[in-house]
């Protein structure tokens, strides 16, 4: 593949650039980490405003894959409150693949404005990874479905309109056959949300659905075909829609602490030999994730579907942020345990910030295990696991 970039992908990375650098403040990042919510509805409105939001919508319009990834890599390299931004444009993905004229008018044109957001219900407290095992129930009841059961890490609900909502449908056959997704309003009766702090400091939450009633309209796919709905879900996740550079703004923060900060021998941290080669590897690694992350873009830029490839670049990307925030904490010694606004605390706190975010980032959008199931099997022709 050609890793060089278009002249039309550089234009709009120029755009982005000069986006957030005009529109993202120091308050808007500080309300991030203060709430635990990271998304900005005004932030949002502010890029679908600048036409860079339709942009961002997988196969929509005359943007391509790349450019989207390149959004994307910048708002995550920037520290901007992207997740929110990202999940809602991977359903308006889903929704531009497989939605109805209902689908298209209802939602997607509403996301397009930025002024809405949608949320993820697909794990359960006793089914995390294994969805397919999930046991939320839609019964068709006359010309309606009628929904019970509870999510867990429906991280945004709290912020959404809607929720992609996966579904058990027919116990009868094998559980990747029995599943159908809905998009349901989130102000529907019977849904009830509940908050769940996470060790990164985000809010996540853990929703309720009580005899939540809704038409068949708001069914995404054909019944009892959740699953291949899923698949266009993850495909897109995985790669182009961020996550895959959380190490940029970590090794930014820790050059300029290193860079101003003196060691035990008087010396700046950055004459440090070991600070220096860590720092030399983390722009190495920075830079291999980006490669890996252009090369899914690439791919679904020129028809196909990087569902292995957004696994590697992912696996990659969080398992490396995820040594490197070690190392770093490591060099830093007490003052890395130290958070935001403590006294003395290393590069002002972004170390122990990332030590706790890392973790996390091996999880959300599918484990390392997961992943690596997928990489063993559809790369390698490796047997199934389960």
């Amino acid at each position: 593949m050609d890793f060089e970039l278009s002249e039309k992908a550089i234009d709009f990375r120029s755009q982005v650039k000069k986006f957030i650098e005009n529109n993202l403040t120091s308050e808007i990042i500080s309300n991030m980490h203060k709430t635990g919510t990271f998304n900005d509805k005004s932030f949002n409105e502010a890029l679908a405003s600048e036409g860079l939001l339709a942009g961002a919508v997988p196969g929509y319009g005359d943007r391509d894959p790349v450019e989207l990834y390149l959004l994307f890599n910048e708002l995550e390299k920037a520290g901007a409150p992207y997740d929110g931004l990202a999940v809602t444009m991977l359903v308006a993905g889903i929704i531009n693949a497989v939605g109805t004229e209902f689908h298209h008018e209802e939602i997607l044109k509403k996301l397009l404005t930025g002024k809405h957001n949608c949320c993820l219900g697909y794990s359960e407290p006793d089914y995390g990874s294994d969805v397919a095992s999930i046991t939320t129930k839609a019964e068709k009841v006359g010309d309606k479905w009628i929904i019970n059961g509870q999510k867990m890490w429906t991280t945004m609900a709290h912020e959404s309109d809607w929720v992609l909502l996966l579904t058990r449908t027919n116990s009868e056959v094998p559980k990747h056959k029995g599943m159908t997704m809905f998009m349901v309003p989130m102000a529907t009766p019977g849904i009830e949300i509940q908050p769940v702090p996470t060790m990164a400091s985000e809010r996540t939450n853990a929703t309720f659905y009580d005899n939540v009633e809704v038409e068949d309209q708001w069914r995404l796919g054909e019944v009892d075909d959740g699953w291949s709905v899923m698949g266009i879900a993850l495909a897109l996740e995985r790669g182009v829609m961020g996550g895959t550079n959380p190490a940029v703004p970590l090794l930014k923060h820790v050059l300029n602490w290193a860079e101003t900060t003196p060691s035990k021998n008087e010396s700046l941290m950055i004459n440090n030999t070991l600070m220096r080669e860590r720092i030399a590897r983390t722009a190495i690694i920075n830079q291999v994730g980006q490669l890996l992350t252009l090369r899914a873009a690439w791919i679904a830029a020129t028809g196909g579907m990087p569902g292995v490839e957004g696994s590697m670049a992912k696996i990659y990307a969080s398992e490396e942020y995820q040594k490197v925030v070690g190392w770093f904490q490591q060099m830093a010694g007490a003052e890395g345990l130290l958070s935001f606004g403590a006294e003395d605390a290393a590069a002002s706190g972004w170390i122990d910030y990332d030590a706790r975010h890392a973790p996390v980032t091996t999880i959300y959008g599918g484990t390392s295990e997961i992943n690596r199931n997928n990489i063993a099997e559809r790369h390698l022709g490796l047997p199934r696991s389960r």
